[in-house]
């Protein structure tokens, strides 16, 4: 499902991640693991496309997703090549036809330059799909944005919950939804019957995934009004409104109780077993980890140390060495 090669990441002098070979199989729940400092929040910030990384690329689905932007300064370009004919006709009209036409043709050429300019910086804010094809075609990549990875269909939960505390929980999960919405600036003002039928169906989806994740019946709680762990799953679920193909889970158990981490290794399992999401996620807790993995990577300092399943990675002596020191190591 998702494959990084070389992933480098640098912060000025500091390295945190450092040239990491990693893959998810299809259909797997992995997870990544280390003591604080190795990286992990880091590698993950790569992926979900916060963080550009300095070398190294990443597909999703057989896609290349993310790789170190190139051709920074050939982008520039674009914004001046709308301009340069109407300079020019303003120029003309100016200096040589003179006169009042000329100066009434001059301004109007000026405008519909000064126009383009700001329809093509536009472009370069906004980056539709089209004109990241364009620009590409020219040799030129930008990092991927987060919202670039949802549409290509990788979503995530945070380690500090991020919901809109002052919407209700069903309109938390119908942001999650956006994306897919298609009724366009036309339909919303009028309110067409194609947005009627689209709002009435994400609102019954949006209801279906509350009750997915336990929380039927609080379609008009505020998210702020929800205790801890109901927040967590509300999170679960908003991710879950973008239809993602890939999931990670930013300590999804953290700060939760005996029972809500119970809940919670159950309800990630029904994840990928009923909605046949691929699930990466990172978790400090390792009964969660060891219990739910079927794949496990190990980071420290930025480097991948080890890989494979639990029961290979419980009794790595670098593993160990790595939480424990090497005299636990050596022990063992």
């Amino acid at each position: 499902m998702l494959k990084a090669r070389g992933v480098t990441r640098t912060f000025g002098g500091l390295v945190a991640v450092n040239s990491v070979d990693f893959e998810i199989p299809r259909g797997s729940i992995s997870a990544i693991i280390g003591p604080n400092g190795a990286g992990k929040t880091t590698f993950f910030n790569v992926i979900a496309g916060i963080y550009a990384p300095t070398e190294g690329t990443i597909e999703l689905d057989g896609m290349p997703l993310i790789s170190p932007p190139t051709g920074a300064g050939r982008e520039p370009i674009l914004l001046v090549l709308p301009t340069i004919p109407f300079i020019g006709l303003a120029i003309y009209f100016l200096m040589v036809v003179g006169g009042d036409t000329g100066l009434i043709e001059g301004v109007a050429s000026i405008a519909v330059a000064l126009l383009g300019f700001v329809g093509a910086l536009l472009l370069n804010i906004v980056r539709p799909a089209w004109y990241n094809r364009f620009i590409r075609r020219i040799g030129v990549t930008r990092p991927s944005r987060p919202n670039d990875m949802v549409v290509a269909g990788l979503a995530r939960t945070f380690q500090n919950i991020r919901l809109y505390k002052s919407l209700t929980t069903l309109e938390n999960i119908l942001v999650g939804m956006h994306v897919h919405l298609r009724g366009g600036l036309f339909g919303a003002l009028f309110k067409t019957r194609q947005v009627r039928e689209e709002e009435a169906a994400a609102e019954q989806r949006a209801r279906e995934l509350l009750a997915f994740v336990d929380l039927a019946g609080m379609e008009n709680e505020l998210a702020s009004n929800l205790p801890y762990g109901k927040q967590r799953l509300l999170e679960i679920a908003r991710a879950l409104a973008s239809r993602p193909k890939l999931l990670l889970l930013d300590e999804p158990a953290a700060g939760m109780n005996p029972k809500e981490t119970e809940e919670m290794t159950a309800l990630i399992r029904r994840i990928r077993d009923e909605l046949g999401i691929t699930i990466l996620l990172i978790e400090h807790d390792m009964r969660v980890v060891m219990g739910i993995s079927d794949h496990i990577t190990v980071l420290d300092h930025g480097e991948k140390i080890a890989e494979g399943l639990p029961k290979a990675i419980r009794t790595n002596p670098q593993v160990i060495e790595a939480y424990l020191g090497r005299g636990a190591a050596a022990g063992h």
